[in-house]
């Protein structure tokens, strides 16, 4: 009796792979870094790695971005599974995307780059191994459509930021203008935002107002259901 293909058991891997998004001097940019090993050794690559024995998906995630970024309370969540059959010439492997945003300082700058790993603009990203294209492609997305519901300067500016940065952000995630007088006006009528005495003077002698985000008004906010959208898309 010919035996059953369902009862060979094949050697199978299950990775993660972090797609890490920061913000920095006005650019939307990405954390890859150049593999050391073979397959594919000196090409570009998403940060991952294989999910050990002892822990879930999401642990090995929160494991690779602490270890990349010294990190380890940052938004993270899931994206989506990646199983084609031929997707890794090095073995059988599913990976499980993960996408994170991180405020960008010279210390997780610094720690990154101890392993090789580079922030790129998004804009500007270099080609990408097997299916890692596809992930920030699909990251970015998901990315787009949480920007509607969810304020994303909370994790990608630094905790005192000015509007114009704010608006320089949601330009790089959507690719295109927004007009600076809707901008404001839409984003003060939410009533999130708590303006601080001091000023950002590094664009001009007069200066921007800096704010921080009203966590607790934007708790109630979300839990009565509200749109972010400051523009259509």
């Amino acid at each position: 009796m010919e035996e059953s293909r369902y009862a060979v058991a094949s050697k199978l891997y299950v990775a993660v792979d972090c797609i890490i998004f920061g913000f920095d001097d006005g650019e939307l940019k990405l954390l890859v870094f150049n593999r050391q090993l073979e397959p594919l050794k000196g090409m570009w690559s998403l940060i991952g790695s294989f999910v050990l024995a002892d822990e879930s998906a999401e642990a090995a995630g929160k494991r690779v971005l602490q270890e990349f970024t010294g990190l380890d309370d940052i938004f993270m969540e899931e994206l989506k599974t990646y199983s084609e059959v031929e997707r890794d010439p090095g073995a059988r492997c599913i990976s499980i995307g993960q996408y994170a945003l991180i405020r960008l300082t010279e210390k997780n700058t610094n720690l990154a780059a101890q392993y090789g790993a580079k922030w790129f603009e998004v804009s500007k990203l270099p080609d990408l191994v097997l299916d890692h294209n596809l992930m920030v492609k699909d990251a970015l997305h998901r990315l787009r459509n949480v920007a509607q519901f969810y304020p994303i300067g909370l994790e990608l500016l630094p905790r005192k930021f000015t509007i114009p940065q704010l608006q320089r952000l949601y330009e790089e995630l959507f690719q295109k203008k927004i007009d600076t007088r809707n901008f404001r006006k839409k984003l003060l009528s939410l009533n999130i935002l708590i303006q601080l005495k001091e000023k950002d003077k590094s664009g001009s002698k007069k200066g921007a107002f800096l704010y921080e985000f009203d966590y607790v008004k934007y708790r109630k906010l979300k839990n009565k259901g509200f749109s972010f959208s400051l523009f259509k898309i």
